[in-house]
């Protein structure tokens, strides 16, 4: 099922891809900071440090795509103790 940007309710600009650069071209989203660390070297040495328990990166919640919305709400909240991850 896809999802078309305009049903989101987010304004492209607030969205922010580390995965889909085209995205970035074609819908004016944001890929900020991510063509500096964008390697499968800089991967490796990451999942190498979560493996080993050197690097902690918590999730505070995942949210399908069609949730969105309630994402969003939720980090405007604030006060977040990790990160929200939305999955396709």
């Amino acid at each position: 099922m896809e999802i078309a940007l305009n049903d989101l309710g987010v304004r492209p600009e607030r969205i922010d891809t580390v995965a889909n650069f085209e995205a970035v071209a074609r819908y004016g989203v944001k890929g900020d900071g991510n063509m500096a660390g964008a390697s499968a070297q800089t991967l490796e040495v990451l999942a190498g440090l979560i493996a080993a328990k050197e690097l902690e990166l918590p999730i505070a919640r995942t949210y399908s795509l069609a949730e969105v919305g309630t994402a969003y709400a939720q980090l405007a909240k604030g006060h977040i103790r990790g990160k929200i991850v939305l999955i396709p």
